[in-house]
């Protein structure tokens, strides 16, 4: 598309908006398109879409530039990272700019520090480094700086996944079939898959191929009590309710209001009678009390630093800090500790965060273990095995985009032991 002034500079002004971080860049975006409603769908795209590839490249960018101000931000990213020919912003650029952007393009990536390679900050380098060597930080901060492709579910309470897909080839959308969730299909291009008719009738939800991975690892049968603890806006209640059949019980339960309201239009379209929508306070909240010892299957997607989801949401670098996973690391021991109360003996306990920081993921599982005699590890590859799924995964399910091709989850089973 022809860059010209008026895009960039409204592209500018959208940076400088998002760029305090001080809220989630998606959620700044939407109120700065709301509140330009003449740009064009194909200005929103670019301009999404440069803001996000920058904020994955802000590191390098940043080292690399003298003044890093919002439009020697966009004018670095277009040189070095899009493609952009110098004489393609000559209009634009002032001959001062065009003079240290020759330069921009002439930095070798291997001579950066590690920090700006992997495009990791400091602080978050420091807790790699204690079980990561710095090859394997950078292979995955590597895979974390490239766009996510777009991964949808196929609701198969209504449809089957070789006919989405054969709808979708039919229509000259480039998908396939995913390589370890036997409902998934993944996009080659992001297409505008929430006005296709496929997504408006329930028969697809947008949901990455991690996430569905969960849902089999919890593998709820037909007829059973099954508790989606931390539901949000719903992808795996909606996933967890289609493996039931629609049979037996299902409680999506969430402390906020705003994230369960975007699940009721969802349960509309998905065909489901069998989920019960329900607001705690917290976690140890009274009406929970009477389902303890009673659920056959709880799944625990607990809040975390959201660090494994970076391709999406490469903000989450700034906003997260070692001061706030430690306050994360509360909260999910907690939330696990209530959570696994509710689970019968011989019930089954899926703890999941989208992280890949130890502390919010297997020392969450050894205190558990420690305080919960009570509870026993399965092999989630064996798991995912039963349900005929063959992934590279060991006792824990651990995904890497580097890896899997999928966000960065991390999952543990349980299993309450029989009383004896």
């Amino acid at each position: 598309m022809s860059l010209n002034p008026l895009l960039l500079d409204k592209t500018v002004v959208a940076l400088r908006t998002i760029l305090p971080l001080e809220y989630p860049a998606d959620a700044v975006l939407r109120r700065f398109f709301q509140e330009n409603p003449k740009l064009g769908a194909n200005d929103r795209t670019f301009i999404a879409e440069t803001v996000f590839e920058i904020l994955r490249h802000r590191l390098f960018l940043e080292h690399n530039i003298d003044s890093a101000t919002p439009r020697a931000l966009l004018l670095a990213y277009l040189v070095r990272f899009s493609g952009v020919n110098l004489r393609e912003i000559k209009h634009w650029a002032k001959d001062s700019e065009i003079k240290w952007l020759k330069s921009m393009k002439a930095v070798v990536m291997e001579t950066q520090p590690l920090t700006v390679q992997a495009e990791f900050p400091d602080w978050l380098i420091e807790k790699l480094k204690l079980f990561m060597s710095d090859a394997e930080i950078l292979k995955l901060g590597l895979s974390l700086q490239k766009s996510a492709p777009l991964d949808l579910r196929v609701n198969t309470l209504l449809e089957k996944r070789e006919q989405a897909l054969a709808v979708l080839t039919q229509e000259g959308i480039k998908a396939e079939a995913m390589a370890f969730s036997p409902c998934g299909i993944r996009l080659r291009d992001k297409s505008a898959i929430n006005r296709h008719p496929l997504f408006l009738s329930g028969k697809i939800e947008v949901q990455d191929e991690g996430s569905q991975l969960l849902g089999y690892l919890l593998a709820p049968k037909r007829g059973e009590m099954v508790v989606d603890f931390c539901a949000g806006a719903g992808g795996k209640t909606l996933l967890l309710g289609a493996l039931m059949h629609s049979k037996g019980r299902l409680y999506a339960f969430d402390t906020s209001e705003k994230r369960l309201n975007n699940l009721k239009p969802r349960l509309k379209r998905s065909g489901l009678s069998n989920v019960h929508i329900q607001r705690i306070a917290s976690e140890s909240d009274i009406r929970l009390k009477r389902l303890q010892g009673k659920i056959d299957r709880v799944l625990v997607d607990a809040p975390c630093s959201g660090l494994g989801t970076l391709r999406r949401n490469p903000d989450l670098k700034w906003r997260q800090s070692g001061r706030s996973i430690e306050e994360l690391k509360v909260k999910q021991a907690s939330i696990l500790s209530a959570a696994a109360a509710l689970v019968k003996p011989g019930g089954r306990l899926v703890y999941a965060t989208c992280s890949f920081l130890p502390e919010e993921n297997q020392e969450i599982i050894a205190g558990f273990i420690e305080k919960n005699p009570g509870f026993e590890l399965l092999n989630c590859a064996e798991l995912l095995a039963e349900q005929r799924i063959s992934i590279l995964t060991d006792q824990f399910l651990q995904l890497s985009p580097a890896t899997h091709q999928t966000d960065g989850f991390f999952a543990a089973a349980l299993m309450r032991k029989n009383e004896s």
